[in-house]
């Protein structure tokens, strides 16, 4: 039995220049960080005691004998790439899907990297990344940039760098109790809508030719926002006004992006005391971050009071295998020659 344990993201910075269609033309950056909120999935061949031969658990029950039967696109492919059979799988997670958080690529990697695990094998996180972004991007045809999956095998406070030779992962390099004290100043809260980012990334079409100005410019936000970070003299509150900036940027990049409601809500923030914030993810709802100064979190709690708070910390590990019992396993036509 195979379990993992894989974070979710929070992009800050640069989000649609991971897109790989813009950034093998222009190149583009991602300032991004995981943190302690996790999907896990658990991973082990079925006992040949059923009708069915694989059990799927997730938001559904899936119980099927032929892998092409699987209706999860990303299940039924990995297991087609990876040539895995008669398993059980479970996930579950910590918060839900759908919500602008990089869930789905977060399962993706989860998942390979448990496929691996229980193939006995070792897969490095730059393999993992690749393997879950072309899982994603090219098996399941899924609209999206590649940020995600990387921040989900890499976990940490990073900047990727995106080029035409691929990209590089740059983890962002500060006195701890400067990274406390960022951490200190974001504030999560769910919207209490989920949406499917394919859906959004399609609708908005990022690449389009006159989106490329916005997204360049977002993309020139990433270095700024790197020298806030790792430039001791500099104030930190700089962060929080940034991020005001680059959210009404990205407001012009898609009508997609965000809603009355929405809208409502980051004016309420802002009104209360925060410097800044955005929506996550490719937008249309999910979860909004802000960034407040201690002294000013209870008037942003009190002006968000109908949604969940939810408290977090920065995590540096990315996708482990927090449980590990070999199996050993034998094909089912195997079996039936040695009974005959």
């Amino acid at each position: 039995m195979i379990i993992t344990k894989t974070p979710f993201r929070i992009s800050f910075f640069g989000g649609g220049t991971d897109i790989e269609s813009y950034f093998k033309k222009y190149e583009g950056a991602v300032l991004s960080t995981t943190f302690d909120k996790y999907c896990y999935v658990t991973v082990r061949h079925l006992p040949r005691f059923f009708s069915y031969s694989t059990e799927l658990t997730y938001s559904d029950i899936e119980r099927i004998n032929s892998i092409d039967q699987i209706q999860h696109p990303a299940i039924r492919n990995a297991m087609k790439m990876l040539d895995m059979h008669e398993i059980r799988l479970t996930y579950e997670a910590d918060l839900p899907a759908k919500s602008g958080l990089g869930t789905s690529s977060s399962f993706a990697v989860g998942m390979l990297n448990a496929f691996y695990a229980l193939k006995g094998k070792y897969i490095d996180k730059k393999e993992l990344a690749n393997k879950a972004i072309y899982l994603e991007r090219v098996l399941c045809n899924e609209a999206g940039g590649w940020q995600d999956q990387i921040a989900a095998a890499f976990g940490g406070l990073n900047k990727i760098q995106f080029s035409p030779d691929g990209y590089e992962v740059r983890p962002i390099i500060i006195p701890t109790d400067r990274k406390e004290l960022l951490n200190k100043n974001l504030m999560m809260f769910f919207t209490g809508f989920t949406r499917f980012s394919n859906a959004i990334q399609q609708k908005n079409n990022l690449t389009a030719k006159d989106k490329v100005k916005q997204l360049q410019e977002m993309y020139s936000l990433v270095d700024i926002a790197e020298k806030i970070l790792t430039d001791e003299t500099a104030e930190l509150d700089e962060f929080g006004c940034l991020l005001d900036y680059t959210w009404k940027l990205k407001r012009q990049t898609g009508s997609a992006i965000s809603t009355n409601y929405i809208d409502s809500l980051y004016t309420k923030g802002i009104a209360a005391g925060a410097l800044g914030g955005k929506l996550l993810g490719a937008g249309g709802g999910g979860f909004i971050i802000f960034y407040v100064q201690p002294e000013k979190q209870n008037f942003v709690k009190k002006a968000m009071k109908d949604l969940l708070y939810i408290p977090f910390k920065f995590e540096n590990n990315g996708t482990q295998v927090i449980h590990y019992t070999p199996e050993t396993y034998e094909p089912a036509e195997n079996c039936k020659e040695d009974w005959n």
